[in-house]
């Protein structure tokens, strides 16, 4: 199994945090966001080798980070080759971008770069082993409709399996969100590739292709308990150094 973590975004509403510097190098009590990810993905005996995709703007700071890391896994920085924000590849087309160039095969487990989460990885890996190797999204209860608006939302039935999805919606069905935490078995990685052929700009985040894949395929969601910060902007950015405490 690989690992793909997404750090190739410009994190435009970090500003001026984030003018010069990646979001997931922030630090969270003294730590890296992305470090906390790592310290995770170094548990799973089946994973052989983290790739971190970034942009080139920031890679020479990523493969700073790598050579100081500390990890039993390979950790492999790649450049998607963007440099602003305006020509950025987007989740699916850095997916769809690692896969080809390191010709990945293996069962895929992808993690957002900013990602903080209590859940451990073994759970979220044992239940797609029991559900058929499908698709799995990693999921949060909110508990909140008015801030699931902000998030992919989806609505599951009693085998957890997703049977809507919504982007953003202003009405949410559900206060079960996405994290950016997905599971992606070798036999249905060339999914990634036919729709990232098919999409426009307006169709770029994950939660489309999410919403495009479970039409296609049975897709399940694996919902995690404990705390969970997106670090999108300042607010959540503070609350998680105010309370995030490992």
């Amino acid at each position: 199994m690989k690992a793909l973590i997404l750090a190739a975004g410009y994190a435009t509403r970090l500003y001026p945090l984030t003018k010069e510097y990646p979001k997931p190098l922030l630090k969270v009590n003294h730590k890296p966001i992305i470090n906390y990810i790592v310290d995770k993905l170094k548990r799973i005996p089946e994973i052989d080798e983290i790739i971190v995709v970034t942009n080139s703007k920031f890679s020479a700071r990523f493969k700073s980070w790598g050579k100081k890391i500390r990890s039993p896994k390979v950790i492999t920085v790649l450049d998607d080759q963007t440099k602003d924000n305006h020509h950025r590849l987007g989740a699916i087309g850095d997916m769809d971008f690692a896969i080809t160039r390191k010709k990945i095969k293996d069962d895929l487990l992808v993690v957002g770069g900013d990602n903080l989460f209590d859940g451990k990885l073994e759970g979220f890996l044992s239940f797609a082993a029991g559900h058929h190797n499908k698709p799995v999204i990693g999921a949060y209860n909110i508990r909140s409709k008015s801030k699931a608006r902000h998030y992919g939302v989806m609505k599951l039935d009693k085998f957890k399996r997703v049977i809507d999805f919504q982007e953003k919606p202003k009405k949410p069905h559900s206060t079960i969100v996405a994290m950016c935490l997905y599971y992606f078995p070798k036999d249905e990685l060339g999914l990634i590739s036919e729709y990232q052929k098919k999409k426009d700009k307006l169709h770029d985040a994950t939660g489309f292709y999410i919403d495009w894949l479970r039409k296609k395929i049975n897709v399940y969601s694996f919902v995690f308990k404990g705390r969970w910060y997106d670090i999108g902007d300042h607010k959540f950015y503070g609350e998680a150094k105010a309370s995030f405490v490992k």
